[in-house]
């Protein structure tokens, strides 16, 4: 098996070359037009983005943004939003699957993360580093991309225009407006099958345009998806009717009963969105939408490697977990966007409410079976440690702006912005089985032990944030553009966490603790552009970004007690300086950018010393730096190619101490931070042609390729371990006649394992010895080799 990847792998790696060689070898001109050849070069449509909160296109914004379009995602059958993320130059991400995608943003851009890959499991308390918005609300939803206008990259810090979480870049979905006076529409549908999984998945997805008056009309966009998964689970126990592992000798014998689940990673989602649409006058646009997703996944899309406790080894797509491990989430989100054309500026207001909430089941059991310091009270027979945590966020946001026209010597955006959230999470965990045989071998001291659960956490924060902000442009000379911005925001955070190990009577007493902290600044941005020619411009930018803080409201006496360093956790800001080229000439699109930045205070998610609260320290310094390169074009008349590199330098500047430990770093000065290899690749080809009045044909190639990463930042092997390069192949083919379409796609073809996060062996292992005959490490595997065909029908 491993012979043959390894042939794979330098099959693709040749034809990597001759692709990139191909492109290499022929000169700007010729990708752009030939001066041999008569026919007229095609010229792609340039998308209009809204990244400045001004109409632009992508080449006229004076920094580093990427912008796919909705037509373009739907031509490539693209249906997750890794494989839509890992075709943008510069972007990557950990990729978990389905379970749990809705509890934590792991995008990393320009290498701007020291969390570990393998975070996921649980809610975590400090914000991501890459924000993310749907339309003009900030919120990472994960929704089905269905339906979209456009999806915006903005690379680098963006704190004065979309301030909190916009360390390394900020990620616009922007969904598709109601038709005025159109009725119209589209059905389709898919079926796939994944390397691994016994059956087929399916999709069904629908698009209605309605006019309502005529200046009104309704978008709704409805989807289901339903796939059986790839993953086997081939440790698990058998249950009882309570859910406790059998014990087919009675309670105090160590034998277990076990089965096998395939497919257990099984997905079923739908999503529901409605959008209005009303402009009484040419200068009012009223547009209210609400979404709506569901989510139920029944298990992991990780493998486990090595052997279970009974010496047999693990094959692909099997995990060795003894219990599923299911989640499932649900997703509101309404928003009202007022646009009001003054003449001379317009006026928007956007007001939007969300609520999302999940609850997933991790297994413990091999976590507890390494750490042996908690051996006390865990070696029993059938050891089953249960972990039930949910999440919920909910957030009004309320942002009001100006903008200018664009017809003066000065150009102006000035708003204000308001957001109150509050955040919740929850773990009770559960050793199964406990109470039935501590009472069974102990009767005499049954009231000793409560139960089955042995920890109870629950942590509560209010958030509050008010900020004002504005960027103004000064035309020096009609080719020449000097812009200052300025952000300051006013947080406050109120932080209620409680913790008990109940499983012991009277042993531990509950604890609340509560904190509260404040926080205001101002952060900055300059940038300096000049056209130099009707088609090219060179750029400079110095910009800030920054992540709220907030207290992690750990207790300081009794018996939670811990180091008053953990209470609370600073906001950290990176400082960018950036230059770079881009423009368009004769359909080549193209972007070129070197960047530095300094990272001050980074936050990790992590745990407290001595009980293991949740809790977010900060760290010194870092810094990254490096090049992002994107050309796309056409070769003739109908072969488009777009090819992107990045190159990024992570590395912290300073040793990284935990707030009660100034003697033995937790992590050292130079070590590189996880999640960011030194290479990205993102190239694709596509073909577009008619076959007749009737018929035409679409066919693409595409991929992307990262290097070797790192899975944590830490000094301890037991998380820092090195995850291999890989790089996967997508390919789609379409053909057309009049509304009907019919399509044949493949995903990932050379079937990559494509690893971004690991939970290692040494963390979450075996231990026959302590009864735990399953396995809990995992690797987290890129969807595997999909093949698929969907139909569309329009109208």
């Amino acid at each position: 098996m491993k012979s043959i990847k390894n042939m794979q792998r330098k099959n693709v790696m040749v034809m990597s070359l001759l692709c990139g060689t191909a492109l290499s070898t022929l000169p700007v001109g010729v990708m752009a037009q030939s001066s041999t050849d008569n026919a007229t070069p095609r010229v792609r449509d340039e998308i209009t983005v809204t990244a400045t909160r001004r109409e632009q296109s992508v080449t006229d914004v004076p920094y580093n943004i990427s912008a796919v379009s909705g037509a373009a995602i739907d031509a490539a059958k693209t249906y997750d939003s890794a494989e839509l993320l890992r075709s943008i130059p510069g972007v990557g991400v950990v990729d978990r699957g389905a379970r749990n995608s809705g509890t934590l943003n792991q995008v990393r851009i320009r290498g701007l993360s020291v969390d570990g890959n393998a975070l996921g499991d649980y809610a975590v308390s400090s914000v991501a580093s890459v924000s993310t918005y749907v339309n003009e609300t900030p919120i990472f939803a994960n929704f089905l991309l269905r339906d979209l206008e456009r999806v915006e990259v903005l690379r680098g810090p963006q704190g004065t225009l979309y301030g909190s979480g916009s360390l390394g870049g900020t990620i616009r979905y922007i969904t598709r407006d109601p038709q005025l006076g159109e009725f119209s529409g589209s059905a389709s549908g898919s079926l796939s099958h994944a390397e691994g999984s016994g059956s087929a998945g399916y999709t069904v997805d629908g698009v209605l345009n309605v006019p309502l008056f005529a200046d009104a009309a309704l978008r709704v966009v409805g989807s289901w998806a339903d796939y059986p998964g790839i993953t086997d689970y081939v440790n698990l126990y058998e249950l009882d009717a309570g859910g406790i592992p059998v014990a087919p000798n009675g309670i105090l014998d160590p034998a277990a009963t076990y089965r096998e689940q395939k497919d257990a990673d099984y997905l079923e989602q739908w999503m529901l969105r409605a959008t209005l649409l009303w402009e009484p006058t040419d200068a009012i646009s009223i547009k209210a939408m609400h979404a709506r997703q569901s989510d139920d996944v029944g298990g992991r899309r990780q493998q486990t490697v090595n052997s279970d406790g009974f010496g047999r080894p693990y094959q692909e797509y099997e995990n060795g977990s003894i219990q599923l491990e299911p989640s499932s989430r649900d997703l509101n989100t309404s928003s009202l966007e007022v646009n009001v054309d003054l003449g001379f500026a317009t006026l928007t207001s956007s007001t939007s409410h969300y609520d999302h909430n999940g609850e997933s089941t991790s297994e413990n059991t091999g976590f507890y079976a390494q750490a042996g310091f908690l051996g006390f009270y865990y070696n029993y027979p059938r050891p089953m440690a249960s972990a039930v945590r949910s999440y919920a966020d909910e957030a009004v946001v309320q942002e009001i702006r100006l903008v200018s026209d664009t017809q003066s010597t000065f150009d102006y955006v000035i708003g204000g912005f308001y957001r109150k959230q509050q955040i919740e999470s929850t773990q009770q965990s559960y050793l199964r089985g406990f109470k039935s045989w501590w009472d069974t071998l102990l009767p005499f001291a049954s009231g000793a032990v409560t139960g089955d659960q042995d920890f109870d956490y629950g942590r509560v924060e209010n958030f509050e944030e008010l900020a004002a902000f504005g960027e103004l442009t000064w035309h020096i000379t009609p080719d020449v553009d000097l812009t200052g911005g300025i952000r300051y925001f006013d947080n406050t955070s109120e932080n209620t966490t409680f913790i008990d190990l109940p499983l012991y009577t009277g042993v531990f007493t509950p604890t609340t603790a509560f904190f509260e902290t404040s926080e205001d600044d101002v952060l900055f941005k300059g940038n300096l552009s000049w056209r130099y020619t009707d088609s090219d411009m060179i750029y400079a930018t110095v910009s800030e970004g920054y992540r709220r803080g907030g207290s992690n409201a750990v207790p300081l006496t009794g018996t939670f007690a811990e180091d008053p360093g953990w209470q609370r956790y600073d906001a950290d800001s990176v400082v960018n300086y950036e230059a770079g080229l881009k423009g368009n000439r004769n359909g080549l699109i193209y972007d070129l950018s070197v960047f530095y930045i300094d990272w001050s205070d980074p936050q990790l998610n992590t745990s407290t010393t001595n009980w293991g609260f949740f809790a977010v320290q900060n760290g010194g310094s870092a810094r990254t730096m490096g090049v992002e390169a994107h050309v796309d074009g056409y070769f003739a008349e109908d072969f488009h190619y777009s090819l992107g590199y990045t190159y990024v330098d992570a590395e912290l500047t300073e040793d990284f101490f935990a707030p009660d430990n100034a003697v033995t770093p937790f992590a050292l000065d130079g070590a590189r931070l996880p999640g960011a290899p030194e290479h990205m690749l993102n190239w694709a080809v596509d073909y577009t042609h008619d076959l007749s009045t009737d018929w035409s044909l679409f066919a693409r190639v595409d991929g992307f390729y990262q290097s070797e990463s790192r899975n944590s930042v830490g000094t301890s092997p037991t998380f820092n371990v090195p995850l291999e390069g890989f790089q996967i192949w997508n390919s789609t083919l379409t053909l057309s006649n009049g509304p009907v379409s019919a399509s044949l796609w493949v995903k990932n073809i050379f079937n990559e394992e494509g690893v971004t996060g690991v939970f290692t062996e040494a963390y979450m292992g075996t231990s026959p010895s302590q009864g735990y005959f399953g396995n809990a490490n995992k690797e987290m595997i890129s969807l595997p080799r999909t093949v698929g065909i969907s139909a569309t029908y329009s109208f």
